[in-house]
């Protein structure tokens, strides 16, 4: 006879038979469910022995002849005492917390998921009577992966360019170049187009198994019931989400999606592609004490969740719970997932979002050393080849930009602002935008390379590009909330007129502000990351919080037109641009209030006399390539230096050049395309000791000495 043992955790499939294991300290009872088919409503279920079947907190059995595609479920009974934070009911089939697939969907709209009864008046407070196997999904066996083909492209910091993308939205329309759409295998049909940008790295929104059938309000303009898109609601952190499968309502979609997306992964890395995940470890898709019971509040809530007095939940997540990262539990559980997405199916690198609540200890006081689980996954020996990327704030609004320990690089952000207002013109600006440009060495001073910094103008949660000069408001109502969520501090510009409009002046304005945000985004210290979309010139009408949109809202639409051949040429040639000149990918922070430095000097329309007063709204500087700490190569233009101007201001300025060589103008955001942005062989030089920036333009000057 073969013993289970407490570890590992999960489902584990041998020879003989499969052993599963669940965590819960405070359960009377644990029973796992076996199901032979999908539509099964009751299974044949092996009931755990307290004192047999218990090592510590973890029950674990071995059940023989049970195979990999078996179907399962935890039943999980106990006190029912929510001032104390229990809130077992042995009614609800719960998923397993460490079950790699799923079979089945939620009925989010089936009151059976919850575990507490609705219709009672002081509802969480009375436990539901009602079987809830028929609304949940099965948790699937999985047996042992095969090895991925393609071996890591590794790319290092300096020349990681990362392009931000949803899933679903980037291949769903109808001109998407993909026969797969909104699928894992449709984006391998996207990696032309990735080439042709020069990205090095495609970070995805939330893949992990969330609870998409969850209506979240309706659409006022279409009457359409809107569901969570985006997926920033975890309930399966080992599963990939089975709706970007080939075959989504499929019995086997759980096991499909592990295929297709490990496939996807084998594919971008054979194109020397990075996959980074957007991962979402600081709360579940249970809600508050009025949510779902589906997983982790049935096995054992007061071990995963922080709770206010018991009955109620910390909410430093904004989405009605925060999971309990300093327990020892959870904290193993997140290095569980996190290995389990590296080794098996080879994942190249994280985006932790609202990270900061990793970090909290059991007082919830925010802890980034030794003993932090930030500290722990920073130098986690699994985790040391991949790259690690941290949202440094919650909803609570602690904000800790700086704080991590390294290896993380950091989402900046007050470059985000910063770039956004000086653009715009306000006043005042310059000297921020210089710390920016230098790689914003005052919120990392603890840092030792720009590499802490992950520089971003637009991401997901916002504006488009696009939207970014063509609205001066938000635009949500079809969010269905009344126009109320979404940020309301974009520092955009409409440029004279809100929205969409035929004025052939304000589109080039529109698109000369857009590259205007590019240039510098490009040319600053720190990793770039890209918007996804950007490059296409797509718009969301204005909406900056499309979490709910499934459709042409969020949507990429890939019919080519003159706007979004123009832009993706012009992205596609900064990013060339950047990885060609040395200057612009230096390591070092550059302040301009510190001590100077050799490669990098600050100017102002005259050389050596950059402008930080209230009301500057130009910047020049000079990067010295020759000095940047990289080995010579071929190319001649690989150590030239760099003079970038920056003119904010309604009229057009002469900036002094540095003396004593030949200066060429590779980029002109004034100008038309193509003459916006040459080859550098090829791009004209400038005459004189003088270079004109016109009104609210940005220069790219390079010589090779």
């Amino acid at each position: 006879m073969t013993m289970s043992r407490p570890s590992p955790l999960g489902a584990t499939v041998s020879d003989a038979g499969t052993q599963f294991a669940v965590v819960s300290r405070h359960a009377a009872m644990v029973t796992l469910e076996l199901f032979d088919a999908p539509g099964d409503l009751a299974g044949r279920r092996v009931e755990l022995d307290a004192k047999r079947d218990r090592t510590g907190d973890v029950w674990h059995v071995f059940v023989p002849g049970v195979r990999a595609g078996q179907l399962y479920g935890w039943r999980v009974d106990g006190p029912w005492a929510p001032y104390e934070g229990l809130r077992f009911n042995s009614k609800k089939l719960l998923m397993d917390p460490y079950a790699r697939a799923f079979s089945g969907r939620i009925d989010a709209t089936d009151d059976a998921i919850f575990g507490h009864d609705r219709q009672a008046r002081d509802a969480d407070l009375r436990r539901s009577d009602k079987d809830s196997a028929h609304a949940v999904p099965r948790s699937v066996v999985v047996g042992p992966l095969p090895r991925l083909k393609s071996p890591r492209p590794h790319t290092p910091w300096e020349r990681t360019v990362i392009y931000e993308v949803h899933v679903g939205a980037f291949t769903s329309h109808p001109s998407a170049p993909t026969r797969n759409p909104g699928t894992y295998v449709g984006l391998i049909d996207t990696i032309p187009h990735l080439h042709r940008l020069g990205v090095t790295a495609i970070e995805l929104l939330p893949i992990m198994d969330w609870n998409a059938q969850e209506p979240a309000g309706t659409d006022p303009i279409t009457g359409t019931t809107l569901y969570n898109y985006w997926g920033y609601s975890t309930l399966g952190f080992f599963a990939p989400e089975t709706r970007f499968t080939t075959a989504p309502d499929a019995p086997e979609a759980g096991l499909r999606a592990i295929t297709e997306f490990r496939e996807m992964v084998d594919a971008m890395h054979a194109a020397g592609i990075e996959v980074i995940l957007d991962v979402v470890y600081n709360h579940s898709g249970e809600g508050s004490e009025l949510g779902p019971s589906l997983s982790f509040r049935g096995l054992d809530n007061p071990t995963w969740y922080v709770l206010d007095r018991g009955r109620h939940y910390r909410n430093a997540s904004g989405c009605g719970n925060t999971l309990r990262c300093a327990h020892p539990t959870v904290r193993r559980f997140i290095l569980d997932s996190l290995h389990y997405w590296v080794a098996e199916m080879g994942v190249d690198g994280f985006r932790f979002d609202l990270a900061t609540i990793l970090g909290r200890d059991s007082h919830s006081e925010f802890i980034s050393g030794e003993g932090s689980l930030l500290w722990e996954i920073a130098h986690d020996p699994i985790l040391a080849d991949v790259k690690l990327i941290s949202e440094s704030w919650d909803a609570e609004g602690m904000v800790k930009v700086g704080a991590l320990p390294e290896p993380f690089s950091e989402w900046n952000g007050r470059f985000r602002d910063d770039v956004r207002r000086f653009v715009r013109g306000d006043p005042g600006i310059a000297r921020d935008l210089a710390r920016r440009i230098g790689g914003s060495r005052d919120p990392f001073r603890n840092r030792s390379t720009t590499a802490a910094s992950l520089n971003f103008v637009t991401c997901h949660d916002g504006f488009t590009l696009r939207d970014l000069v063509s609205y001066a408001t938000k635009h949500n109502v079809r969010n269905g909330e009344g126009n109320r969520d979404g940020t309301n501090d974009n520092h955009s510009d409409s440029c004279g007129v809100e929205g969409e409009t035929d004025d052939g002046r304000i589109q080039a304005l529109r698109k000369q502000q857009a590259k205007n945000f590019l240039v510098t985004l490009f040319s600053a210290r720190g990793v770039p990351m890209l918007l996804g979309g950007d490059e296409l010139w797509r718009t969301q009408q204005g909406n900056n919080n499309p979490w709910c949109q499934d459709n042409e809202l969020s949507w990429f639409d890939w019919t080519e037109t003159p706007d979004s051949a123009e832009m993706t040429r012009f992205v596609s040639g900064l990013i060339a641009l950047r990885g060609r000149l040395r200057a612009l990918r230096e390591a070092q922070f550059c302040d301009p209030f510190d001590a100077p430095r050799p490669d990098l000097h600050w100017h102002g329309i005259r050389l050596g006399e950059p402008d930080f007063s209230h009301g500057s709204r130009t910047l020049a500087v000079h990067f010295r390539g020759g000095l940047a700490h990289a080995p010579p190569g071929p190319d001649r233009w690989a150590t030239a230096d760099v003079f970038l101007v920056l003119n904010a201001w309604r009229t057009a300025l002469d900036f002094q050049l540095p003396g004593g060589r030949e200066w060429r103008v590779a980029v002109n955001t004034a100008e038309e395309t193509p003459r916006d942005l040459y080859d550098l062989d090829k791009a004209p030089l400038a005459a004189g000791r003088t270079v004109r920036a016109p009104a609210y333009s940005s220069l790219m000057l390079v010589s090779a000495g």
